[in-house]
């Protein structure tokens, strides 16, 4: 009784066995899949390559496309979307007694006039400027675009300070002589770096005590880069210029809920009649409406993300029909093997099963080395677009793009190994005898 009850001990797997055998029964069935997709490796690499193309397409399309948005964002970054810019140019219609070409300039009087004037208007920001002002440090020069500004212009166009702060109130109330520097200002007259806050540079005859540098690196700058800007207040630019109570342009933004484009005939009323020009003159009183930049661009964006998704998605459906039109064929070549796997009892499960796990698989293989490589190239562009350790633009795709990426490949491996399957399950042994 012992020797027996011994015998059927060492009979009987222990506790873990079962795992072990299921795991064994894993591993001869994945080596069974890639023995079948390694038999013909020329033909499964093809065949996976319109696979992995196909997303790479699709994922660096994607990345790209966030970069490319994220860049033209950049070019507007800190504008206001719901503003607009006013400027003078010469009359093109006569108007009380005066002829058409007259030429006549903004004062800061416009600024009251809206004010008083145009109620859905929130900042009304006046400015002025002068071109090639040599902006000198010791031996260091450069010829500088300075600009006259008040610190409510910070709420139509956002600086993006890299030292110090922009101005305030108490450098106009005061009349301060301080100035905030554009980055290729800061980087030629400071060329060993470091915090130029404090220090003084000479524009033409006068002083100005930094307090602050820019760091905007959008291109769609009013007036001039701000790279190239030297910022300060705008009555010590009337004052240093001689330029009295002139003033260049006008920025504006409308209060919430206001378009600007319903304002802008008010607008020009209200500055054309200050000047003797006729309200109709919209060459006399340029408006410059923002909001309709901003919904080209929207636009733009929209059509080029339906771009992307066409393309990329018609070229992984390209790369799956292959996949299916390979399996196809495999199929039709294994028929005496799929024949004899049921005559000796495989059931339609079982051979629908291995198909599909083969089409899967190297949908899958193929898939996710798309993916790692649309990663790595997406990567490779961060790098090139990285300027003084700040990165310009992120080409790279969300986790939950990545995620989707993932499901879509899982559905196209089954979906390419439908029609095989189907063609696999209708073999019948007799016939698959017959044929060979």
């Amino acid at each position: 009784m012992r020797e027996r009850n011994h015998s059927t001990s060492r009979q009987q797997p222990p506790s873990g066995g079962g795992g072990g055998a299921f795991w064994l029964i894993d591993l001869n069935a994945f080596h069974e899949l890639t023995e079948t997709l390694l038999r013909n490796k020329t033909r499964s690499f093809l065949t996976g390559f319109g696979v992995f193309w196909g997303v790479f397409m699709l994922v660096a399309l994607i990345g790209g496309g966030a970069g490319m948005k994220e860049m033209l964002n950049n070019n507007f970054e800190g504008f206001a979307t719901n503003s607009a810019i006013i400027w003078e140019q010469p009359t093109t219609k006569p108007y009380h007694g005066f002829r058409k070409g007259r030429v006549w300039m903004l004062s800061t009087s416009d600024v009251e006039r809206l004010r008083q004037q145009v109620s859905q208007l929130d900042v009304i920001s006046p400015m002025a400027s002068k071109w090639g002002v040599q902006a000198v440090r010791g031996d260091n020069k450069f010829n500088s675009n300075v600009k006259g500004q008040l610190p409510s212009y910070a709420q139509v166009e956002a600086p993006k300070i890299y030292y110090g702060r922009f101005l305030n109130e108490m450098d106009i109330a005061q009349q301060r002589k301080v100035c905030v520097i554009g980055k290729r200002v800061y980087k030629t007259l400071f060329p060993k770096g470091g915090d130029p806050c404090g220090e003084l540079i000479r524009l033409d005859s006068a002083y100005y005590t930094v307090i602050g540098v820019d760091y905007a690196s959008g291109n769609m700058n009013v007036n001039g880069s701000a790279d190239e800007t030297v910022v300060i207040p705008l009555s010590q630019m009337q004052r240093a210029f001689n330029m009295g109570d002139d003033i260049e342009m006008i920025a504006i933004t409308a209060r919430k809920g206001t378009a600007v484009s319903d304002i802008t005939p008010r607008i020009r009323e209200v500055i054309a009649r200050g000047h003797d020009i006729d309200p109709t003159d919209e060459k006399a009183v340029m408006v410059f409406n923002t909001e309709v930049l901003f919904g080209l661009m929207d636009n733009l964006f929209e059509g080029v993300d339906l771009l992307i998704w066409l393309v990329g998605i018609g070229t992984l459906l390209a790369g799956a029909i292959g996949v299916s039109n390979i399996m196809m064929v495999t199929v039709k070549e294994r028929t005496t093997e799929i024949g004899i796997r049921r005559a000796i009892g495989a059931t339609p499960r079982v051979i629908l099963s291995q198909i599909i796990s083969e089409s899967i698989l190297l949908t899958a293989i193929a898939g996710m080395s798309g993916i790692l490589f649309a990663v790595l190239v997406l990567h490779g562009m961060e790098l090139g677009f990285t300027e003084d350790g700040i990165l310009q633009s992120h080409f790279q795709v969300s986790f939950w793009t990545a995620i989707g990426a993932a499901l879509l490949l899982a559905a196209l491996g089954v979906l390419s190994g439908l029609a095989p399957a189907a063609r696999a399950m209708s073999i019948k042994p007799v016939d698959a005898m017959r044929e060979e």
